[in-house]
């Protein structure tokens, strides 16, 4: 009789228990991301984007999520210290938003915390990963180049401005490892030449040399202007756009926020669709998903976009057939 209700003793106990001690258990730790910019006011839509995902697949910052934000105000030689710093703090993934500069950055910084870009050119020819399918190592992302982009882009201009029998092509000399550099280079001079023009590579390290850059088209004779995307022209936007105004040129660029703000035309992917499914690569590595083992995404659509306005300022007549290939028309 005494061991039966010491059994019922020690299994009410039990049942007691057991729910104070479940609650006892400490909460999850909350997931701790690391975010490395080139600067966060020029351009805050890419940030929110990426955040929007987050919030649809069910994290909250400050409560189930903390984000180490690191910016590099503007100069994009600061990345390697910023991506140091998230390194020494183990966050669980550092989503870089500098383009192949920040991407190569944390990639130097830390062999073991997975990285994640939303928006890189050509990430095998760049170094980011081995391959586009098996990126290996603790990188994966999204790109954003393909190499019909270039012959397209540079076909559409001289659609929109036949007339150009030189096209300049501004670019950062350093936003891009020097091998695909001069491969894309390659690509572009082919292009211009069976295009029926000659291309002129001008290059600016940062808006303090747009002067002298497009002081370098005016005498050459430009006729037309294709510009590289680079982070570091991003967020000089308005300050390049209104370069381009001043000399009359007929520009080409690769996102529509460019257009949005006054320039002529571009064509590439819509970089805020990159930028959301990101969100996805993050929540799969937080999952236990190793990032070398997903795939590198590239976009599938690629949009051209007009500014009629500023074609009028220009005394530029964009002719039908062109207008009608055209996914959106600002007027």
């Amino acid at each position: 009789m005494t061991t039966r209700r010491t059994l019922l003793a020690g299994t009410g106990a039990a049942l007691l228990t057991s729910p104070f001690r479940a609650l006892a258990q400490p909460a999850a730790r909350p997931a701790r991301i690391g975010f490395l910019g080139l600067d966060k006011a020029a351009d805050p839509r890419p940030r929110e984007a990426v955040l929007q995902g987050l919030r649809e697949l069910g994290y909250v910052e400050g409560g189930n999520l903390t984000i180490e934000q690191r910016y590099a105000q503007g100069q994009p030689e600061q990345f390697p210290a910023l991506a140091a710093e998230l390194a020494a703090l183990k966050v669980d993934v550092i989503v870089s938003f500098g383009g192949t500069l920040g991407a190569l950055a944390a990639m130097r910084a830390t062999k073991t915390i997975p990285i994640v870009f939303p928006a890189a050119g050509d990430p095998v020819g760049e170094g980011l990963v081995a391959s586009l399918a098996r990126p290996g190592g603790n990188v994966t992302g999204l790109s954003t180049f393909s190499t019909e982009l270039i012959g397209k882009s540079l076909e559409l201009l001289k659609q929109a401005a036949p007339g150009a029998d030189r096209i300049a092509l501004l670019l950062k000399p350093d936003s891009i490892p020097e091998r695909a550099k001069k491969e894309r280079l390659k690509t572009a001079h082919v292009v211009a030449r069976a295009l029926g023009a000659r291309l002129q590579v001008v290059e600016a390290h940062g808006p303090e040399d747009f002067d002298r850059a497009f002081g370098d088209m005016a005498k050459a004779r430009a006729g037309a202007l294709a510009v590289w995307a680079t982070p570091v022209f991003d967020n000089a936007r308005p300050r390049l756009l209104d370069r381009v105004a001043r000399n009359r040129l007929p520009a080409m660029y690769s996102y529509r926020s460019y257009v949005e703000a006054g320039g002529l035309m571009c064509y590439g992917p819509d970089l805020l669709d990159l930028f959301r499914p990101s969100a996805t690569y993050v929540d799969k590595i937080l999952k236990g998903a190793k990032p070398g083992d997903l795939p590198v995404e590239q976009p599938t659509k690629f949009e051209l976009l007009i500014n009629l306005k500023t074609a009028r300022a220009l005394e530029l007549p964009i002719p039908k057939a062109l207008l009608g290939r055209a996914d959106e028309v600002i007027e």
